[in-house]
């Protein structure tokens, strides 16, 4: 989860690369962050002091980056940093990465947990190493101190690696040499190739400004990274592997704010035009889905948390449009749902990031099951684009804000052409779906967001909110919720209308606000229902519909898109979540304890 950049080449402001590289993959986590360079020799010359001749020098910070800078560390043309999601250890400087060994000579950054660190510290403390943070991770260095008595960095690292258990990606750097030497299994690292200058990053969006040109590291692939020239290695026996080259499609341009205050303002008003581009462009890929869909004995969508609600809302429109039963189920428990997978059967994994470990293991065992993988993912290269058999970039564009709100869509988008195609119905599907961009474009209205931050600002001090829909919306309830509880810390919870009676209810009192989605589908009346059962126990109830009604205290309007009207419904639960932030002084895109990409259990 951790942000992971680094940097060798002919420039000397090293610091200031990998500075920016941090700040482009802070979304990752943004307890802490670490730079650390090896000066150069010019650097060196200048000032006769023991700590620069002979070791690396560092900078850690607690909290966000905001408006630090880097103009105090020395020039380099050799540095690596890190921004840190905290596991092992409380949000201190000393905790945070980079982490030096015993002589200061060599240094590590690491993303991932490594779990069997305790006993291999114990051993460590006996043979004089000192350790000052509570981390996993100076372990992992202080064990390539001790393995590098006997034998080359590179050797040490790699014997270093193989002890550690857990999912882990490290990079490694010492004062004697101008290399980047890595290895990962689990959490990701891409190599990115420059002219006299190449990168690694845990983020291929990051690496835009510089490079285009990338190499995803597998599991248990290791390399070494100069400016002249990189090697990869198997990790395991050391076998040297040939680099596999893919170009990045995305642009410097969509990994900016432009003119936005916040990443997440700009991702939701990227949506009308994703979901028009996709209705255009990805009736191909979705034919040819369809027949792999068609050919299976079960299919069966998967996802975790934004995700996961994007395959409820699947198993509607495939029971509804398609006339198909397609299970969903979330990430983290499939593992433990799918003895009956067998050849024939069709897992469809939803990501992203591609790098959600909960799903990636579920892949793992869904794969040594026989069944099939489908991944419908945003990032090219990632670990579950490359693990499926067949792939479905859903072409969304770098998703900065560490609440998904385009990529939810996008997956929604292409669920829609997929379940119109197993119907034989695309150019129906094509259609609903630019009536859900038209609507989505009203949403997004100077009048229509005016509507929605007043909203905001009645609810900004409001303890809970209660979110319901029947049939489709209620993915859409869950999603609204799970936006408003990442970016307000307000608790929301989303409910099937029709399970108020059974329990929910009790919760209602006087001006407890209930958001009810009520579309013009067959569970309209149904879902007024569940809004007039609120307001009789004092509710404050917001409607979100095609039309106003009696029973709504506060109306928004959002044009009727047949079975894609979830899009602009959700658009409308997403400003809310965004306005009800803003109001509180909150940062959208970076929520407390959350970041981008969950690589750890």
């Amino acid at each position: 989860m951790c942000g992971i950049f680094g940097y060798v080449g002919n420039k000397t402001n090293a610091a200031t690369i990998v500075f920016e590289g941090l700040k482009r993959l802070e979304y990752r986590g943004y307890d802490s962050w670490g730079i650390a360079v090896v000066p150069t020799a010019s650097e060196k010359s200048k000032v006769k002091s023991e700590k620069l001749i002979n070791t690396i020098v560092v900078k850690k910070k607690t909290g966000k980056i905001g408006n630090a800078n880097v103009n105090d560390m020395p020039s380099s043309s050799f540095a690596f940093g890190h921004t840190r999601w905290a596991t092992h250890g409380g949000v201190t400087q000393t905790n945070a990465h980079p982490h030096l060994d015993c002589t200061g000579r060599i240094a590590l950054i690491h993303n991932g947990i490594f779990e069997n660190y305790e006993g291999i510290k114990k051993t460590l403390v006996k043979k004089g190493h000192r350790f000052t943070s509570e981390t996993d991770t100076e372990v992992a260095v202080h064990l390539i101190e001790e393995y590098r008595k006997t034998m080359a960095l590179a050797k040490a690292v790699q014997k270093a690696f193989n002890d550690m258990a857990g999912l882990n990606a490290i990079i490694v750097i010492d004062s004697d040499r101008n290399q980047l030497i890595a290895a990962r299994n689990g959490s990701p690292l891409v190599i990115g190739f420059g002219h006299q200058e190449n990168f690694l990053a845990s983020d291929a969006a990051a690496l835009l400004p510089h490079t285009k040109q990338v190499h995803f590291l597998e599991d248990d692939e290791m390399t070494i990274v100069g400016h002249k020239g990189i090697m990869i290695f198997d990790a395991k026996t050391g076998t040297k592997i040939a680099p596999k080259v893919q170009k990045l499609t995305w642009s410097t341009r969509q990994a900016e704010k432009g003119t936005y205050p916040y990443f997440m303002l700009k991702e939701i008003h990227e949506q009308p035009d994703i979901i028009a581009d996709i209705s255009e462009t990805m009736i191909s890929p979705a034919k040819r889905m369809t027949e792999v869909i068609r050919k299976s004995q079960g299919t069966y969508l998967v996802g975790c948390g934004t995700a996961g609600y994007a395959c409820m809302a699947g198993s509607y429109l495939f029971s509804k449009v398609a006339k198909r039963h397609v299970n969903w189920a979330v990430g983290s428990e499939f593992g433990y749902q799918l003895n009956f997978l067998t050849k024939k059967s069709l897992v469809m994994a939803l990501s992203q990031s591609g790098e959600t470990i909960d799903i990636l293991e579920s892949v793992k065992k869904a794969k040594n099951n026989g069944a099939s993988i489908v991944a419908l993912v945003n990032v090219l290269g990632s670990s579950l684009y490359r693990m499926a058999d067949h792939k479905t970039l859903i072409g969304a564009g770098p998703e900065k804000a560490v609440a998904s709100t385009k990529a939810f869509t996008a997956k929604i988008a292409y669920l829609v052409l997929l379940a119109y195609g197993l119907a034989g119905k695309t150019k129906e599907g094509q259609t609903v779906l630019m009536h859900a961009v038209s609507s989505g474009k009203k949403v997004l209205s100077s009048l229509s967001l005016a509507r929605i931050q007043k909203l905001a600002s009645r609810l900004k001090n409001t303890e809970h909110i209660f979110v319901v829909g029947r049939g489709i919306s209620y993915p859409a309830s869950l999603e609204t919720a799970l936006k408003i509880k990442e970016i307000s810390y307000i608790h929301a919870e989303g409910f099937a209308a029709g399970e108020l009676k059974h329990g929910v209810i009790a919760l209602v009192e006087k001006d407890t606000p209930c958001i009810v989605f009520a579309p013009n589908d067959e569970a309209y009346g149904a879902n007024l229902a569940g809004a007039m059962e609120m307001k009789a126990r004092g509710g404050f109830i917001v409607g979100i519909s095609h039309k106003p009604h009696e029973v709504f205290d506060y109306y928004i309007p959002v044009d009727d898109a047949c079975e894609a009207t979830i899009i602009p419904n959700v658009i409308v639960g997403q400003l809310l979540a965004y306005y009800l932030a803003i109001e509180k002084g909150l940062d959208p895109d970076m929520p407390r304890n959350l970041a981008k990409s969950v690589t750890v259990k």
